[in-house]
């Protein structure tokens, strides 16, 4: 099978350990590669894994951005239909980027609320903890704990609980524009949180996304056993076909 150029991913070592970037022959840091992976042995992340399965929800705002790109940027006098094409397309780009940015920044100050960090919150953080609290009860959560496993894949999971009674919990945050009593998750939600938990040797842990929103909203989505077991099937195959495309 003939490969495109390696794109750049999330890579994790065998025992964990992140490389997200790396030092090109220049001296200067980089986004690794497959390229890379294969010569260090580096394995891919459960999100590069989910990235070759279609996202139809994703798609569809992605147009919708495009769109919406396209009706709020004038064309202008005499602009070849190329350059104006690539110039929604860059701002519809941004709008993403800057949806990234705002989940990461999200994620963190749970996160450190969570680690009991100092710091002057704001109020869905506050509304974040709540909701855990009251659907999980009180729990000692472990966050960003990262892992390698042995079928070749790695990942890092928001929230997870360790319990003597073997009701471990699994828990990723989804941040949205507005959470309401519709939000849903998708499969690959299902999917990341399959492999989180197998990957963290947790197979029998309860698996539930945490969305919220910057207004304060929240919903806890719990996912069945039969649900999650189906994802972990999905998951697998498609990491093994990640990795026969990409000679792993």
């Amino acid at each position: 099978m003939t490969n495109k150029p390696a794109e750049s991913g999330h890579w994790y070592t065998v025992n964990g350990e992140p490389r997200y970037t790396i030092l090109g022959k220049n001296g200067k840091e980089r986004n690794t590669t497959v390229r890379d992976a294969r010569e260090h042995g580096f394995i891919p992340s459960v999100t590069t894994i989910l990235n070759i399965a279609a996202k139809p929800g994703l798609n569809t705002w992605l147009q919708q951005q495009a769109i919406l790109a396209a009706l709020t940027l004038p064309r202008k006098e005499g602009e070849p239909e190329k350059d104006y094409l690539d110039r929604v397309l860059s701002d519809s780009k941004a709008q993403g980027r800057e949806a990234a940015d705002r989940g990461t920044y999200i994620h963190g100050q749970i996160q450190n609320h969570i680690e009991n960090k100092a710091g002057n919150y704001p109020p869905y953080v506050f509304a974040a903890k709540k909701a855990l609290d009251d659907y999980f009860g009180e729990q000692m959560w472990t966050c960003e704990e990262s892992f390698g496993h042995s079928l070749g894949f790695g990942g890092k999971c928001d929230l997870n609980a360790y319990s003597n009674d073997n009701k471990h919990i699994v828990v990723d945050i989804k941040t949205k524009d507005k959470v309401d009593d519709k939000t849903a998750g998708y499969d690959e939600h299902i999917m990341q949180l399959a492999a989180y938990r197998e990957g963290l040797n947790m197979q029998t842990a309860r698996c539930a996304n945490l969305f919220v929103d910057m207004d304060g909203n929240t919903k806890i989505v719990e996912y069945s056993e039969a649900d999650v077991l189906t994802a972990w099937d999905c998951f697998y195959h498609l990491l093994r076909f990640y990795q026969r495309k990409n000679n792993l």
